[in-house]
């Protein structure tokens, strides 16, 4: 008759649980990532950037510690709420890089996967739409052709990829906002 190792399926427990663990930390830490993320975009829109630079400095401070302190465990680093917080925060840099007037480019403070990249990026027209109803309001006509413009050149250089899945979805909702965009850039036309 056969029996259990019982050690090995010990230390196969012993192991998961171990992994839980670090998982909600991560968990844990990214979501407050992905919250300082989401008001330095919310600053943004409100013209404050030194606000908006300082909570991406607290998420980049979170993701440089998660990446020392698990090293070693990289399956951590393509958990499901990682990479959302990695994504608000490129879309974040991103948007913050248009109103600097600076190139939409490489994150180069943390390490960004191509994909979550791609993804931040395509979240930008949605940022820029937003921003472009504002300026609109404003009477700034110069900004809301900006917005349009970064958001054709964006929507322009993804439609070169073979974006599949889920990127695909949100390629969609980027085509979506640079159609709004345009209907704005329309509407401006008209008033001047």
């Amino acid at each position: 008759m056969a029996s259990i190792d019982s050690q090995y399926l010990n230390d196969l427990k012993n192991k998961a649980l171990e992994y839980s663990l670090k998982r909600r930390d991560v968990i844990k830490l990214t979501g407050d990532a992905q919250h300082h993320a989401k008001r330095a975009i919310f600053s943004l829109h409100r013209d404050k950037v030194n606000e908006a630079q300082e909570k991406l400095t607290e998420t980049e401070k979170i993701y440089k510690e998660l990446q020392k302190k698990y090293q070693k465990i990289p399956a951590l680093f393509t958990e499901g709420s990682y990479l959302a917080g990695l994504e608000e925060y490129v879309e974040a840099k991103l948007f913050l890089a248009f109103l600097q007037k600076k190139s939409l480019s490489r994150i180069k403070e943390l390490r960004v996967g191509d994909e979550t990249y791609i993804g931040g990026l395509c979240d930008v027209p949605g940022e820029l739409y937003r921003y472009a109803i504002q300026a609109a309001t404003r009477r700034d006509y110069d900004t809301v052709r900006r917005c349009g413009e970064t958001a054709e050149e964006i929507i322009g250089a993804l439609i070169e990829f073979n974006l599949t899945s889920y990127l695909r979805t949100k390629f969609d909702q980027a085509k979506q906002a640079v159609q709004k965009i345009e209907h704005v850039v329309y509407e401006v036309s008209l008033r001047n």
